[in-house]
């Protein structure tokens, strides 16, 4: 009887402290926080939903004004977090991404808030509808908090728009984020999510991983639907998300590409039925870099001498020497096809698609509010914001279809090229491709272009890319931890395990992601009735930049 009055005391002390521990949540720590580490928190009842959501809001709130990452907080977050508190408490949790706390950049559809692809024109542009992505996301358990500033309508790499402003590196208040996911980018530096979504026509997704020490993903052509996302390119636009880690990353891209065949994307049917309903994540275990056969392209390197230089390349060598330390193998590739500028010259298609896909976007019965009909009624209004050196390129595309003679040899010059691309994988036996992401550092703030990128060569080939942290450039006063620098390992189609398990051994022997130490000072707990509203800073755009103009 002694016994069973003992362990009687015990389980009604363990139930006394788990009641005390969810009538008193500890404050949980968003900084560098996981989907691991949401989970043990909430399933371990140290915190509830709600609590989560709230520290991420009280850290967008403390942060935000000085990065200007964020366009919009959902208003329903909160509401969200309570019901699965409630399906909690009955023991119903379900979804690999329960009560994980996403960023969407604001050019993917959601119901619940307006789609502005950061134009003033669309502010009041509200889908009636989730775009695809959106509800798997949701499906598996997701919050989303809120959406995030972009280059507007994702047509460069400066992370600048007239209803968002100029969203500012984390790293470096001096510098663009790089795009045009940049709101994104900066917004998950930052730990104002568990990770964000981006889209990709040439660099987008890619460009602002590397200048926040991040990593993204862009899929194969066809893994993931691109319905209900703000379009430019038929041919080169993808979409995935952006994470502070591997392991975040791969089961994102689960997720997104649960979808699966999607009829509103025709190429979500080009995916062969060995690479539907995988587990990304799992293809994180196992494996070394021991035998990894590398093809390093020189071609995607500036070797001159400068200060926007020489730290791209001295990265890039660090990590070169550590992939052969490890075992692998990098030949150097040294072929003419791999020259950036002459692949955007001769093979980008956006000016041919971005005025039809645009004008299909802007008719579609499920858009409601207050929109323009067309992409011309768009750019008449003078609403909207271009960046002098796109002017030629938006002029010529309101002018320019798919029916242009030039537009059937592009495209069969991109077959051709992707052809070469294979051609030099089976010659040099590679399992993945590696180059800087962008040849120098993340532009500054006002400045004509983000040059230097490389994104175009996954972008015209469809081909699957995983971008990596690489190293940092030297300390400066304005950049306490260094500008980050990324690399891209790209692989042929359907390779995205194989990518995802190179870049968690990459990241084990380059462990080089530091948080910003700009954002680095830990939030206060608050607790909110309502959702905040976040109003952002559109006054912060560079004078170099006129709204409503599209000539000199």
């Amino acid at each position: 009887m002694r016994h069973f009055s003992a362990a009687l005391l015990l389980f009604q002390l363990f139930h006394l402290r788990l009641s005390q521990a969810q009538s008193c949540p500890t404050r949980f720590e968003v900084r560098e926080a996981t989907i691991e580490s949401v989970h043990n928190t909430v399933f371990s009842r140290l915190s509830t939903c709600r609590g989560v959501v709230e520290a991420f809001i009280a850290r967008i709130e403390a942060y935000n004004p000085i990065i200007n990452a964020i366009i919009t907080l959902n208003p329903e977050a909160l509401a969200v977090a309570d019901s699965l508190d409630q399906s909690l408490a009955a023991s119903n949790t379900t979804g690999i991404l329960f009560c994980v706390p996403v960023l969407l950049k604001d050019n993917y559809d959601t119901k619940d808030m307006a789609t502005t692809g950061g134009c003033l024109d669309l502010t009041n542009s509200k889908p009636s509808i989730d775009a695809p992505a959106v509800t798997a996301l949701k499906r598996a358990g997701a919050i989303i908090l809120g959406k995030t500033n972009l280059h507007e309508l994702a047509l460069e790499g400066l992370s600048v728009s007239s209803l968002g402003g100029q969203t500012l590196n984390p790293y470096d208040l001096t510098r663009t984020p790089g795009g045009s996911s940049g709101g994104t980018g900066a917004a998950i530096a930052a730990s104002f999510a568990i990770f964000g979504t981006g889209t990709d026509t040439v660099n987008s997704l890619r460009s602002p991983a590397s200048a926040n020490s991040l990593f993204s993903v862009r899929p194969t052509r066809g893994l993931i639907s691109r319905a209900g996302v703000i379009p430019i390119s038929y041919t080169q636009d993808a979409i995935g998300p952006i994470a502070r880690n591997v392991d975040d990353l791969a089961v994102a891209l689960t997720v997104m590409a649960s979808v699966g065949y999607d009829e509103s994307d025709n190429v979500t049917f080009l995916v062969p039925h060995s690479s539907r309903n995988l587990d990304h994540a799992a293809a994180l275990y196992g494996g070394s870099l021991q035998g990894v056969q590398f093809g390093l392209v020189e071609g995607f390197f500036n070797r001159s001498n400068s200060n926007e230089t020489t730290p791209v390349n001295e990265a890039l060598d660090a990590t070169v020497a550590a992939l052969t330390a490890a075992g692998a193998k990098v030949v150097p590739i040294r072929s003419p096809i791999f020259n950036s500028s002459y692949i955007l010259q001769n093979y980008d298609t956006q000016r041919f698609e971005y005025r039809q896909q645009m004008d299909e976007y802007l008719a579609r019965p499920s858009l409601r509010g207050s929109h323009p009909g067309r992409l011309k009624d768009l750019y008449a209004s003078g609403n909207f914001l271009v960046i002098p050196s796109q002017y030629e390129y938006v002029n010529t595309a309101l002018v320019s279809s798919t029916q242009n003679t030039t537009y059937a040899p592009r495209k069969l010059g991109i077959q051709n090229f992707t052809l070469a691309l294979h051609a030099v994988f089976a010659d040099h036996a590679l399992d993945a491709l590696i180059y800087p992401e962008q040849a120098n550092l993340v532009v500054k703030v006002g400045v004509a272009s983000q040059s230097g990128r490389n994104g175009i060569l996954a972008a015209v080939t469809g081909s699957p890319v995983v971008t990596v942290p690489a190293g940092f450039s030297p300390a400066t006063d304005t950049a306490p931890e260094g500008i980050p620098i990324g690399m891209e390992i790209l692989g042929l189609p359907w390779t995205e395990g194989k990518l995802l398990n190179i870049a968690k051994h990459v990241a084990t022997v380059r462990r080089v992601r530091k948080m910003p130490a700009l954002t680095e000072a830990p939030t206060e707990a608050t607790s909110y009735d309502t959702v905040p509203i976040i109003v952002p800073n559109s006054g912060k755009i560079p004078s170099a930049y006129t709204s409503g103009r599209l000539r000199s």
